[in-house]
Order: C-alpha cells, then sequence, then structure tokens
C-alpha cells in the first residue's frame, strides 16, 4: 500500500500509526492535536468567497488549500485526517466519517435509493439495518429484499430478478461476516451479479459490504469487487467501547455524493472523535492478533463442551463446503465475534447470561474487554420472529465479541455459567 508522504511498500500496521498525519503540517507535534472550534476565521473576503466556491461546486465537498475550512460541520482538520487513514486502511480513494455507524448506513441509503427503487440486502444483517431498510426506507417508497444465501448464484438471481421486477436495483447491501451468525457472502460473485443486473436494467447497482466484523486487517471488500466498504468505527477501529463513529470507502466519485449529502444532514465525525479514532486505530493490529487467538481458543472450548449445541466460528466451516471456499478466498481470518447456541432455549440462555461474571452482557462489540448478548431480545429484537428464525438467531442464540484479556479467564467465566444450563 503506497502512502504519498511515507512512500510505496508499507504494511497497513505501519500506515496505521502515521497516515493521514504529518508533524510538519501542525507545529511539530508527535501526535495528532485536537482542533475545538466550530468555525474557521477567513484571512480574507477573497479566500472566504473562493473556498465556499471550491468546496459547494466541486465533485467533492472539501477543504482548498491551507486556509480552506469553513465550518466544522462541513469539514475540520481532524476530519481530513481521520478520512486519510481510514481510506488507506480500507485501499480506498477516499473516505467519509460519520458520526456513528448507523449514520453511514442511513447516509449511504438515503443517497443513492430513490422512491420506487429496489434494494438487496443480505440477511442476517445488523438489526438497525434490517430495521432502517424495512420500515423507514419502505415508507420512502424502496422495495427491499432480502437474501439468505451469499454464496448460492441461483438464489442471488432468483432474488435480483424479483427485485428488479418491483423497480430499478441501485444498490446491494451486504454484511459479510453477517451480524450475528457469521454468515459469508461472496463478494466476488456478487460483483459479477452486478454485472449481469447492468445488462437487464442498462444500471449497474452499487454494492457495498459492511465490514465491521473482520476489519480492514482481515477482510478487504473493495479488493474482491466491492464499489464501498462500511464500517461501525464503534466497534474494532475504536477498540476501547469509548466513542463512536462510522465509515464509508470508496471512489473518490462515489464518495464524494456521500459527503455533499452529510453535509446536509450534519451527521459527520466531530474533532474530538476523529482524534480518537486515530489514536486507536494505531493499535488496531495488535488488537486483532490478540482478539482473533483468544477467540479461537474459546471457540475451540464451546465447540466442545456438551451443553453448546451450535456455533458459527469461521474457521469451522466445512472443507469442501461453498462457504469455505469464499472464506478460505475472501478472509485473512476469522475475526473474534461469533455465535452459539446452548441447551435449554431461551430460559437456559437467560440462566448461563446471568451467571457470568468476567463476560460483559452489552451490546456492542470490538472492545478490549469481551461482550456477550442474547440477539432476540436485544440487537435483532425488532426484526420479526419469523425472519429471526429462518437466519438461526433462535430463542437460545448468543453472540460473543471476544476481548484481549487472557483466553484462560474467559474459559474459566464460561465454564462456571455453563454449569446452570
Amino acid at each position: 500500500m503506497a502512502d504519498p508522504k511515507t512512500g510505496p511498500a508499507l504494511s497497513l500496521e505501519t500506515l496505521a500509526i502515521g497516515a493521514g498525519y504529518d508533524p510538519a503540517d501542525h507545529n511539530g507535534a508527535a501526535k495528532p492535536p485536537i482542533y475545538m472550534t466550530s468555525t474557521f476565521v477567513y484571512p480574507s473576503a477573497a479566500v472566504a468567497r473562493a473556498v465556499h466556491q471550491a468546496f459547494f461546486d466541486g465533485d467533492v465537498p472539501e477543504r482548498s488549500g491551507k486556509n480552506g475550512f469553513i465550518y466544522a460541520r462541513l469539514d475540520h482538520p481532524n476530519l481530513v485526517m481521520a478520512q486519510t487513514r481510514i481510506a488507506t486502511l480500507d485501499r480506498a480513494e477516499d473516505s467519509a466519517l460519520f458520526s456513528s455507524g448507523m449514520a453511514a448506513v442511513s447516509t449511504l441509503a438515503q443517497c443513492f435509493l430513490r422512491p420506487g427503487d429496489s434494494v438487496m440486502h443480505s440477511r442476517p444483517i445488523y438489526g438497525g439495518t434490517d430495521m432502517f431498510l424495512n420500515t423507514h426506507m419502505t415508507e420512502m417508497g424502496v422495495h427491499p429484499f432480502g437474501f439468505t444465501d451469499g454464496v448460492d448464484e441461483a438464489s442471488l438471481i432468483q432474488v435480483a430478478d424479483a427485485a428488479m421486477a418491483k423497480g430499478p436495483l441501485t444498490l446491494i447491501m451486504v454484511e459479510s461476516p453477517a451480524n450475528p451468525t457469521c454468515a459469508i457472502a461472496d463478494i466476488a460473485l456478487i460483483s459479477r451479479l452486478a454485472d449481469r443486473i447492468a445488462l437487464a436494467q442498462g444500471r449497474r447497482p452499487i454494492i457495498s459490504v459492511d465490514n465491521t466484523f473482520l476489519g480492514p486487517f482481515l477482510q478487504s471488500p473493495l479488493e474482491h469487487g466491492a464499489d464501498l466498504c462500511l464500517t461501525s468505527l464503534t466497534k474494532y477501529a475504536g477498540g476501547h467501547s469509548d466513542f463512536m463513529g462510522g465509515s464509508v470507502s470508496g471512489s473518490a466519485a462515489l464518495v464524494g455524493r456521500l459527503k455533499k449529502l452529510r453535509t446536509l444532514l450534519g451527521n459527520h465525525a466531530d474533532p474530538h472523535n476523529c482524534w480518537m479514532l486515530l489514536r486507536s486505530v494505531e493499535t488496531m493490529a495488535l488488537r486483532t492478533e490478540r482478539a482473533v487467538a483468544n477467540a479461537k481458543q474459546i471457540a475451540v472450548f464451546l465447540r466442545d463442551h456438551p451443553k453448546v449445541i451450535r456455533i458459527t466460528y469461521l474457521d469451522f466451516l466445512e472443507e469442501g463446503s461453498a462457504a469455505r471456499a469464499v472464506y478460505d478466498r475472501q478472509c485473512a481470518g476469522p475475526g473474534s465475534t461469533f455465535s452459539f447456541d446452548v441447551e435449554g432455549g431461551e430460559a437456559g440462555a437467560f440462566r448461563f447470561l446471568d451467571r457470568l461474571k468476567l463476560l460483559r452482557f452489552a451490546v456492542s462489540l470490538g472492545g478490549a474487554e469481551t461482550l456477550i448478548c442474547h440477539p432476540a431480545t436485544t440487537t435483532h429484537y425488532a426484526v420479526p420472529e419469523e425472519n429471526r428464525m429462518a437466519v438461526h438467531i433462535g430463542p437460545a442464540t448468543m453472540r460473543v465479541s471476544v476481548g484481549i484479556e487472557t483466553a484462560a479467564d474467559l474459559i474459566a467465566d464460561l465454564t462456571q455459567a455453563l454449569e446452570v444450563v
């Protein structure tokens, strides 16, 4: 990966430390300062006119030159730094940062969908995304079509044909691995499907892939055919469960459209959160490595426990299966978030959750601490029960996001909690 300031052939781990920041541009500060200001002073009336012209008339709204900032809702120095770093990690031309992952999801959907359009989306998908597409966007006249097998070409074609029959299919929203079941979607196959759709309707749908579960060190959706890579930065990028953010990376042309809408919606990432993101991604590779190693030990323990009846850990995908082939080709590792089912249904799951002492019962994922939740009654509560059951989110399903504690301590806590199941 090349960086304009540091040259070619640097690893992502190295670029995560410094991409987007040059101390020489900030009075020699070794770390990025926080620009806590809502507005910026113009050096002259002529410059004020020029920067407004550059921002609002350009294809990509952004600062123009050293004195090009106007107002923090439009752009600010920390936003520039953070967007450059995330774009670098996602192997993209540009990135737009938002105040949360759902701000990124909702802006993307509203930017590229119009009344009468159809949208295909993988299922399961994050509960907030599912609810947004199947409630708010349907109220706006958009037709959502979910697909449950992201590696089977015939079923994908069937859903695409149904979507096109209802209205122009303009967007395909994929989450892979899926939340919370880790279902895999073949991004390259979906890219070929988009080419087929373009021949049928004269317009190629945009493909966005939510990469939150794996992040840039374990998967690069853009390298497999996605047009946009969406990430909830709140999760692994932030890594400490102490701030919120979202990003969409891709071509400068597509991201520029998102930035224009973001200016009107006012849902950009603020200076302090951008600074926290820059700090956090410096250790993201290390945290990812440790969490993945821990998760493997936890997954093996759960798989072999007699009271665990199902587990979705990616390394356990059946050899020779279509999903395994896609995983081996598309992903650099299994990540550290997966789901499992225990005996006893909801009652057994609740007894287990209430007995835990070290694992923290909370929504979200990707923090340094290990988090566990019950999707059917929390993250995916608003998804209709029949849709949850169709994708194996049942009453005994739990999602665990393994952190960076000592694995033996986590296993001991799981062991004592499973005793009451």
